[in-house]
């Protein structure tokens, strides 16, 4: 049987055409975002305030600004739950404190926050020994976490919030 030079090149690319595909490999997960942000609102719903949460070396670098706020010194905190119902915003649910601390020393109590004249401010603050989502203290787990503006500062003393009065306006961690 005489078979024609074409045949051959045809056969195999047939035969490579009906094969089954072989499995490529999964693409690893995409690496978590290396920051997340909050939209801070007040109990009518105005944006009070922003702010973002960013990986970093030690701990995760948290940065604030607020407009349109009176005068005044303010405590803002991180708060464990990543819920923010309106009007008192208890739904945030206690400080950020994964490791059990006495008030003025837990992961969750940042600086107080001064506004100036013009109504705004801006501050940024370290939480030490955090992570936004991995190991012993990672700030988004599963129920997230909230950043909170409160009415008054923060003594630094009085547990467990130091004494820092209502919450003005809260916003939900989110990586988008």
């Amino acid at each position: 049987m005489r078979v024609s030079p074409t045949a051959i090149p045809f056969a195999a690319l047939l035969a490579a055409a009906c094969a089954g595909k072989a499995e490529e490999p999964a693409a690893p997960p995409a690496a978590p975002p290396p920051a997340a942000y909050a939209q801070l609102l007040d109990k009518d719903g105005a944006t009070k305030a922003r702010a973002v949460l960013s990986e970093a070396k030690g701990g995760v670098d948290v940065g604030l600004v607020l407009e349109g706020w009176s005068p005044g010194t303010y405590a803002f905190h991180v708060h464990g739950i990543g819920l923010c119902t309106p009007p008192d915003f208890t739904s945030a649910g206690p400080h950020f404190n994964p490791t059990g601390q006495k008030h003025g020393h837990h992961k969750g109590d940042l600086p107080n926050v001064t506004v100036g004249a013009d109504g705004t401010a801006r501050i940024e603050a370290r939480i030490e020994g955090a992570t936004l989502y991995s190991g012993e203290t990672p700030i988004l787990d599963t129920d997230g976490a909230a950043v909170v503006v409160h009415a008054q500062p923060d003594d630094g003393v009085t547990d467990p919030a130091g004494n820092a009065g209502a919450r003005l306006a809260c916003g939900a961690v989110v990586t988008k």
